[in-house]
């Protein structure tokens, strides 16, 4: 069993969070590796849905996406409907056609930000993916090319800015670092161990009883 497997069996045997889902949040900063970790955690728990956040943002509203997020997902969730978002394109700057979000056992959201003060009410577990922003936003800019650089300039301000004001890493039930094959699983700091909660020592995930 892989580390992503051992995750995905610990998320599964957490109660719901929202409605019947347990809503399970993937957050760090841009560039760190929240896509890719929710990919491969939606894979190890059968192809669960995943939200991404840059869906939901705009060019004008970076972060200004609570109300959208709450409307067109979480409430829907709650009394165990599919959500029905509008997904933003980049290029068009404009919201295209409604994609369905279905209430799965687990549904991921990911993105910068999915571990603020107005969702942590709505989620099971909040992930945090422990690498220093510098170096996720070196990656992040390598990855999207030159012809984004004046983007990330303005994006690296605004991100600075809402962690800042909104953080999310005290309160991450999970830190996860990545290594050369699969991830490293560690207490957050939110975590005080207690009767209801173990340390598995194997995995380093903390799992329900």
């Amino acid at each position: 069993m892989t580390d992503l497997d051992r995750a995905a069996h610990a998320l599964l045997r957490l109660p719901p969070s929202c409605g019947p889902v347990r809503l399970v949040a993937v957050d760090g900063h841009a560039g760190s590796g929240k896509s890719t970790l929710a990919a491969r955690l939606a894979t190890a728990l059968g192809d669960a849905p995943v939200l991404h956040l840059d869906d939901l943002a705009t060019h004008e509203e970076l972060f200004a996406w609570t109300g959208r997020l709450r409307h067109q997902v979480l409430e829907p969730l709650s009394r165990g409907e599919t959500a029905r978002y509008r997904p933003y394109d980049w290029n068009r700057r404009d919201f295209g056609e409604p994609r369905a979000l279905p209430p799965a056992p687990v549904v991921l959201v990911e993105g910068v930000g999915a571990g603020r003060k107005a969702v942590r009410p709505f989620l099971a577990w909040l992930l945090w993916m422990e690498r220093g922003p510098e170096e996720s936003w070196t990656r992040g800019r390598r990855r999207d090319g030159p012809e984004q650089a004046d983007f990330w300039d303005g994006w690296t301000l605004a991100e600075t800015r809402h962690f800042a004001q909104d953080p999310s890493r005290p309160f991450a039930d999970t830190l996860v670092r990545e290594r050369p094959e699969g991830y490293d699983w560690l207490p957050g700091p939110s975590v005080t161990a207690g009767p209801d909660q173990i340390i598995t020592q194997g995995d380093g995930f903390l799992s329900v009883n």
